[in-house]
């Protein structure tokens, strides 16, 4: 995802609100969901470190294609097109519904992009893991440390922790293709503002990720 999401305040908020409720260890992992809050794909998140096995090149490759062809991920890419047109963010693509399809299209090339660059591509070609290992321990301002700390700190395929490349490079390089096609913002400090925002959504998202089994559990409680 290359662009600020409206969201991203909504999904703290909800973390922060599952902060309260404390993971019960007895139970068996929960199975994950395929998308949170409906519409986020979910496809590179594991329950915990135990057991763990590598990913072979296929398997990173095919993370990468769940997530980057996931109706999910075309529904984020029109609400992206529509916010980009309604703010003019790109004059060049110009309105009404031709200038909509190139908005959906530049945000659409973004979020698929970016999925293989950190999740196959890099991942591939310097080992490292791209899942996101919920931690479920602890208090639930340690947990949100170590989500966000997870934009800097991966696994190798051996299970070591070493810093992450992917996530860094793989979204430079995202970045660096985007501005091919987004001709009104190609400057240095939109390339920044781009990887900045960029690594804020992933941190976000890593947020829901590790409390979204709490959040669930909360809810059903409710109901």
């Amino acid at each position: 995802m290359l662009r600020q999401l409206p969201v991203i305040g909504l999904l703290v908020a909800l973390s922060a609100s599952a902060q309260s409720v404390a993971p019960d260890n007895t139970d068996p992992p929960p199975t994950e969901a395929k998308r949170l809050l409906g519409i986020i794909p979910n496809y590179r998140t594991s329950a915990s470190l135990l057991n763990y096995k590598p990913l072979t090149t296929s398997e990173k490759f095919k993370i990468a294609s769940e997530d980057a062809f996931d109706r999910g991920t075309i529904g984020l890419a029109a609400l992206f097109a529509g916010e980009s047109q309604l703010t003019n963010a790109n004059r060049s693509f110009g309105q009404g519904g031709a200038g909509y399809g190139r908005y959906f299209g530049a945000a659409y090339g973004d979020l698929v992009i970016g999925d293989y660059m950190t999740e196959a591509v890099f991942p591939t070609l310097l080992h490292q893991d791209p899942r996101y290992f919920r931690s479920g321990k602890g208090s639930g301002w340690r947990r949100t440390g170590y989500a966000m700390s997870q934009i800097f700190l991966t696994h190798n395929d051996s299970g070591a922790k070493q810093f992450n490349y992917s996530e860094i490079i793989g979204n430079s390089t995202a970045v660096a293709i985007s501005q091919a096609y987004y001709a009104d913002n190609r400057t240095a400090g939109d390339a920044v503002s781009k990887l900045g925002t960029q690594l804020g959504v992933d941190m976000a998202a890593n947020i829901l990720k590790e409390f979204w089994p709490d959040l669930e559990r909360k809810l059903h409680r409710k109901h």
